[in-house]
Protein backbone atom coordinates (compact mmCIF):
# COMPACT_ATOMS: atom_id res chain seq x y z
CA UNK A 1 0.00 0.00 0.00
CA UNK A 2 1.47 3.31 -1.07
CA UNK A 3 1.81 6.42 1.00
CA UNK A 4 -1.27 8.58 1.20
CA UNK A 5 0.25 11.89 2.29
CA UNK A 6 3.03 12.35 -0.21
CA UNK A 7 3.48 15.24 -2.61
CA UNK A 8 5.18 13.31 -5.41
CA UNK A 9 3.04 10.77 -7.22
CA UNK A 10 4.33 8.16 -9.63
CA UNK A 11 3.97 9.20 -13.25
CA UNK A 12 4.55 6.45 -15.83
CA UNK A 13 6.90 7.23 -18.71
CA UNK A 14 4.18 6.75 -21.33
CA UNK A 15 1.78 9.26 -19.71
CA UNK A 16 0.31 11.80 -22.16
CA UNK A 17 -1.76 14.57 -20.47
CA UNK A 18 -3.33 15.60 -23.79
CA UNK A 19 -5.20 12.29 -23.93
CA UNK A 20 -6.88 12.87 -20.55
CA UNK A 21 -10.46 14.00 -21.21
CA UNK A 22 -11.47 17.34 -19.71
CA UNK A 23 -14.91 18.10 -18.43
CA UNK A 24 -16.43 21.09 -20.13
CA UNK A 25 -17.75 23.71 -17.77
CA UNK A 26 -20.26 26.25 -18.88
CA UNK A 27 -20.25 29.71 -17.36
CA UNK A 28 -24.04 29.85 -17.43
CA UNK A 29 -25.31 29.06 -13.94
CA UNK A 30 -21.93 27.67 -12.93
CA UNK A 31 -21.86 27.09 -9.15
CA UNK A 32 -19.01 26.29 -6.81
CA UNK A 33 -19.11 25.25 -3.17
CA UNK A 34 -17.57 27.69 -0.71
CA UNK A 35 -17.57 28.05 3.06
CA UNK A 36 -18.34 31.46 4.49
CA UNK A 37 -19.76 33.23 7.52
CA UNK A 38 -23.08 35.02 7.60
CA UNK A 39 -22.37 38.77 7.21
CA UNK A 40 -25.56 39.87 9.00
CA UNK A 41 -28.26 38.66 11.38
CA UNK A 42 -31.36 37.31 9.63
CA UNK A 43 -34.67 35.62 10.48
CA UNK A 44 -35.99 32.64 8.55
CA UNK A 45 -39.42 33.27 7.05
CA UNK A 46 -40.43 29.60 7.34
CA UNK A 47 -39.61 28.65 10.94
CA UNK A 48 -38.83 32.13 12.40
CA UNK A 49 -35.38 30.94 13.44
CA UNK A 50 -32.77 33.64 14.01
CA UNK A 51 -29.41 33.19 12.33
CA UNK A 52 -26.80 35.49 13.77
CA UNK A 53 -23.87 37.25 12.19
CA UNK A 54 -20.77 35.07 12.05
CA UNK A 55 -22.60 31.74 11.63
CA UNK A 56 -20.63 29.45 9.30
CA UNK A 57 -22.27 27.83 6.28
CA UNK A 58 -21.41 25.69 3.30
CA UNK A 59 -22.76 27.76 0.41
CA UNK A 60 -23.15 27.47 -3.32
CA UNK A 61 -21.84 30.54 -5.11
CA UNK A 62 -22.74 31.69 -8.60
CA UNK A 63 -22.50 34.83 -10.72
CA UNK A 64 -25.62 36.92 -11.10
CA UNK A 65 -26.16 37.10 -14.85
CA UNK A 66 -27.04 40.47 -16.30
CA UNK A 67 -26.14 42.44 -13.15
CA UNK A 68 -22.94 44.26 -12.29
CA UNK A 69 -21.80 47.49 -10.67
CA UNK A 70 -19.12 49.52 -12.48
CA UNK A 71 -17.76 46.32 -13.97
CA UNK A 72 -17.75 44.42 -10.65
CA UNK A 73 -19.39 41.01 -10.73
CA UNK A 74 -22.30 40.45 -8.33
CA UNK A 75 -22.33 37.03 -6.63
CA UNK A 76 -25.28 35.07 -5.28
CA UNK A 77 -25.02 32.61 -2.37
CA UNK A 78 -27.37 29.74 -1.57
CA UNK A 79 -27.42 28.22 1.93
CA UNK A 80 -29.91 26.48 4.22
CA UNK A 81 -31.57 27.31 7.52
CA UNK A 82 -30.03 25.42 10.44
CA UNK A 83 -33.45 24.46 11.85
CA UNK A 84 -35.88 23.74 8.99
CA UNK A 85 -33.48 23.33 6.06
CA UNK A 86 -35.22 25.97 3.94
CA UNK A 87 -32.97 27.28 1.16
CA UNK A 88 -32.01 30.95 1.58
CA UNK A 89 -30.43 33.22 -1.00
CA UNK A 90 -28.49 36.46 -0.76
CA UNK A 91 -26.30 38.45 -3.11
CA UNK A 92 -23.53 40.99 -2.84
CA UNK A 93 -24.11 44.75 -3.00
CA UNK A 94 -20.85 46.37 -4.21
CA UNK A 95 -22.43 49.83 -4.30
CA UNK A 96 -22.96 49.91 -0.53
CA UNK A 97 -20.26 47.35 0.39
CA UNK A 98 -22.97 45.13 1.83
CA UNK A 99 -25.20 42.11 1.17
CA UNK A 100 -28.88 41.88 0.20
CA UNK A 101 -31.25 39.09 1.24
CA UNK A 102 -33.16 37.87 -1.81
CA UNK A 103 -35.41 35.05 -0.63
CA UNK A 104 -36.18 32.79 2.30
CA UNK A 105 -35.29 35.19 5.11
CA UNK A 106 -35.47 38.82 6.18
CA UNK A 107 -32.70 40.96 7.57
CA UNK A 108 -32.90 42.14 11.18
CA UNK A 109 -33.28 45.84 11.93
CA UNK A 110 -29.97 47.69 12.17
CA UNK A 111 -30.25 51.36 13.27
CA UNK A 112 -26.88 52.41 11.86
CA UNK A 113 -28.01 51.47 8.37
CA UNK A 114 -30.77 54.10 8.57
CA UNK A 115 -28.29 56.78 9.62
CA UNK A 116 -25.97 55.87 6.76
CA UNK A 117 -28.89 55.95 4.34
CA UNK A 118 -29.90 59.41 5.58
CA UNK A 119 -26.36 60.66 5.06
CA UNK A 120 -26.31 59.28 1.52
CA UNK A 121 -29.68 60.92 0.77
CA UNK A 122 -28.48 64.27 2.14
CA UNK A 123 -25.28 64.02 0.09
CA UNK A 124 -27.19 63.20 -3.10
CA UNK A 125 -29.59 66.10 -2.47
CA UNK A 126 -26.70 68.50 -1.97
CA UNK A 127 -25.03 67.38 -5.18
CA UNK A 128 -28.31 67.82 -7.05
CA UNK A 129 -28.75 71.35 -5.64
CA UNK A 130 -25.18 72.34 -6.48
CA UNK A 131 -25.38 71.11 -10.06
CA UNK A 132 -25.24 74.18 -12.30
CA UNK A 133 -25.67 76.61 -9.37
CA UNK A 134 -22.45 78.44 -8.51
CA UNK A 135 -24.06 80.49 -5.72
CA UNK A 136 -25.26 77.33 -3.97
CA UNK A 137 -21.77 75.83 -4.22
CA UNK A 138 -20.25 78.98 -2.69
CA UNK A 139 -22.85 79.02 0.09
CA UNK A 140 -22.22 75.37 0.98
CA UNK A 141 -18.46 75.95 1.02
CA UNK A 142 -18.93 78.93 3.35
CA UNK A 143 -21.06 76.85 5.70
CA UNK A 144 -18.50 74.04 5.66
CA UNK A 145 -15.69 76.50 6.48
CA UNK A 146 -17.70 78.00 9.35
CA UNK A 147 -18.50 74.54 10.72
CA UNK A 148 -14.85 73.54 10.52
CA UNK A 149 -13.76 76.73 12.35
CA UNK A 150 -16.32 76.08 15.10
CA UNK A 151 -15.03 72.54 15.52
CA UNK A 152 -11.42 73.74 15.70
CA UNK A 153 -12.28 76.41 18.27
CA UNK A 154 -14.12 73.83 20.39
CA UNK A 155 -11.11 71.52 20.19
CA UNK A 156 -8.77 74.35 21.25
CA UNK A 157 -11.02 75.15 24.20
CA UNK A 158 -11.07 71.51 25.29
CA UNK A 159 -7.29 71.32 24.91
CA UNK A 160 -6.78 74.42 27.06
CA UNK A 161 -9.17 73.05 29.68
CA UNK A 162 -7.27 69.77 29.77
CA UNK A 163 -4.00 71.65 30.15
CA UNK A 164 -5.38 73.60 33.11
CA UNK A 165 -6.62 70.41 34.70
CA UNK A 166 -3.25 68.76 34.13
CA UNK A 167 -1.53 71.52 36.16
CA UNK A 168 -3.76 70.93 39.19
CA UNK A 169 -2.02 68.96 41.95
CA UNK A 170 -3.63 67.05 44.84
CA UNK A 171 -2.33 69.66 47.32
CA UNK A 172 -4.10 72.41 45.39
CA UNK A 173 -7.36 70.45 45.46
CA UNK A 174 -7.07 69.87 49.20
CA UNK A 175 -6.33 73.57 49.83
CA UNK A 176 -9.38 74.58 47.78
CA UNK A 177 -11.61 72.17 49.71
CA UNK A 178 -10.22 73.40 53.04
CA UNK A 179 -10.79 77.04 52.07
CA UNK A 180 -14.36 76.29 51.01
CA UNK A 181 -15.07 74.49 54.28
CA UNK A 182 -13.69 77.41 56.31
CA UNK A 183 -15.78 79.91 54.34
CA UNK A 184 -18.88 77.79 54.85
CA UNK A 185 -18.20 77.62 58.60
CA UNK A 186 -17.80 81.42 58.82
CA UNK A 187 -21.10 81.94 56.99
CA UNK A 188 -22.86 79.56 59.38
CA UNK A 189 -21.43 81.44 62.38
CA UNK A 190 -22.58 84.79 60.98
CA UNK A 191 -26.06 83.40 60.36
CA UNK A 192 -26.30 82.18 63.98
CA UNK A 193 -25.25 85.59 65.35
CA UNK A 194 -27.88 87.34 63.20
CA UNK A 195 -30.61 85.02 64.43
CA UNK A 196 -29.69 85.68 68.07
CA UNK A 197 -29.72 89.46 67.51
CA UNK A 198 -33.17 89.32 65.87
CA UNK A 199 -34.55 87.24 68.73
CA UNK A 200 -33.20 89.74 71.29
CA UNK A 201 -34.83 92.66 69.49
CA UNK A 202 -38.27 91.12 69.10
CA UNK A 203 -38.55 89.29 72.41
CA UNK A 204 -41.89 89.88 74.28
CA UNK A 205 -41.48 90.73 78.02
CA UNK A 206 -43.35 88.47 80.41
CA UNK A 207 -46.17 90.01 82.50
CA UNK A 208 -45.43 90.08 86.24
CA UNK A 209 -49.12 89.74 87.27
CA UNK A 210 -52.02 88.29 85.38
CA UNK A 211 -54.60 90.56 83.88
CA UNK A 212 -57.62 91.34 86.09
CA UNK A 213 -59.84 90.02 83.36
CA UNK A 214 -58.48 86.51 83.90
CA UNK A 215 -58.27 86.25 87.70
CA UNK A 216 -59.42 83.23 89.59
CA UNK A 217 -62.45 85.10 90.91
CA UNK A 218 -63.68 85.79 87.41
CA UNK A 219 -63.10 82.23 86.41
CA UNK A 220 -65.00 80.87 89.47
CA UNK A 221 -67.99 83.22 89.06
CA UNK A 222 -70.87 81.89 86.98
Amino acid sequence: MGERKVFNKYIPPDFDPSIVPRKKRTRDNFQINVRMMLPMSIRCNTCSNYLYKGTKFNCRKEDVLGEDYLGLIIFRFYFKCTRCGQELAMKTDPKNSDYIMESGASRNFEPWRDSNMEQDIAKAKREADEEGNAMKVLENKTLDSKREMDILSALDEMRNLNNRHAKVTPDMVLDALRTGAEAEGDSLAITTEDEEMVKSLFVVPHLESPSPLYTDSHLESP
